[in-house]
């Protein structure tokens, strides 16, 4: 998956989301209490996500929220079953 995300120690943070975020390369201690969501949740493929940056230090992750359904292994997955208990003659 492509981020907007770029992680160095080498530039100040910076949020310019949607397009663009600088992040620290690693997490501080304030990153567990003090992330926040940028936006709403997006899709990309068959994943949910939102990108999470802490107030203080601008420590940013794509946090994945859910991966949808795949709707074709979903219909494949339905045929063997229907078949798998009928009887056979």
């Amino acid at each position: 998956m492509p981020t907007i995300i770029e992680y160095t120690d080498k530039k100040q943070p910076e949020n310019q989301f949607p397009e663009r975020i600088v992040s620290p390369v690693r997490s501080g201690s304030c990153c567990f209490l003090d992330m926040e969501g940028l936006g709403e949740p997006q899709t990309e493929g068959r994943w949910v996500f939102v990108y999470k940056r802490c107030r203080k230090c601008g420590f940013t992750v794509r946090s994945i929220l859910s991966q949808l359904p795949d709707a074709a292994l979903i219909a494949n997955l339905q045929a063997i079953l229907k078949t798998s208990f009928e009887r056979l003659s």
